[in-house]
């Protein structure tokens, strides 16, 4: 019983404000992670955020003509010409045995990393990506980023002799110590009074690229979140703003700023 009510309550976050801002603010405090994060964001409410990366950003790189209303027809016509068609290849990416998505990743990592530092996923429109070796290395720097800042163990393989990963001090590490932990909780939810005047600050070509409408909204507040190590001490503090679409609640990620989530150890 125990274990489906937390099955219950994980699957459901949605359904409260409070959890969901714990999750946005815990994803990128942990490890500076705006990518898995955004999956709590408006854009996030009608697809993936993986598949809203891949429509957004990628395809109109990938696919010259495309745009995210193209018919099942005129995107096959598309994709016949795309930059990933065989006409296309040079001879090094026809004997590619898989490692020129883990180059793209290395020159990528540098470009990444400064975003992060100026303002995370905030700005996403920053972002460079294409192709589907790019979105490979996009969530490679992701997991790369985020272990810059927590330290690596050192890994071997099944045969106990070769390493798999070295073991690495993390900034959050150097900067509070190997026993740090970081508690993330919320310190204040207020409502959202003048509803109409929130929803018209809005702006509605980003919201319908979520595939959302600000005459869905029926509710919104905002949640004061700290970040702090196990002795209390607060780390980072963010204001994340919310809607209510239907029973959900989602991160407005137009109007909250995670900045300071990024400069933990600045």
């Amino acid at each position: 019983m125990l274990i489906t009510t937390l099955t219950f309550k994980s699957k459901f976050v949605a359904f409260d404000n409070e959890k969901v801002a714990v999750n946005f603010v815990d994803t990128i405090a942990q490890k500076g992670d705006g990518y898995n994060a955004y999956k709590f964001t408006l854009a996030s409410k009608s697809e993936k955020y993986g598949d809203f990366v891949r429509q957004q950003y990628i395809n109109p790189v990938v696919y010259p003509g495309y745009t995210v209303d193209l018919d099942k027809d005129a995107m096959k016509d598309v994709k016949s010409k795309g930059f990933d068609t065989d006409e296309h290849k040079s001879d090094k990416t026809k004997n590619d045995d898989g490692s020129l998505a883990g180059d793209a990743a290395d020159k990528m990592l540098s470009y990444y990393e400064e975003l992060m530092a100026n303002g995370g996923w905030d700005d996403y429109d920053k972002d460079y990506m294409n192709d589907e070796a790019f979105f490979t290395a996009l969530e490679a720097n992701v997991a790369a980023y985020g272990n810059s800042l927590t330290g690596t163990e050192l890994t071997y393989a099944a045969d106990g002799k070769t390493v798999l990963q070295k073991e690495t001090t993390g900034a959050y590490q150097e900067a509070f110590g190997n026993g740090y932990k970081f508690v993330t909780t919320v310190k204040s939810v207020d409502d959202i009074s003048d509803l109409d005047a929130y929803k018209a600050g809005l702006d509605a070509e980003i919201l319908k690229t979520y595939g959302v409408s600000a005459d869905e909204i029926s509710a919104a507040v905002k949640v004061g979140v700290d970040v702090s190590l196990a002795d209390g001490t607060v780390v980072a503090s963010c204001e994340v703003y919310e809607v209510k679409i239907g029973s959900k609640w989602y991160v407005d990620n137009t109007s909250t700023s995670t900045t300071a989530l990024y400069e933990i150890v600045k």
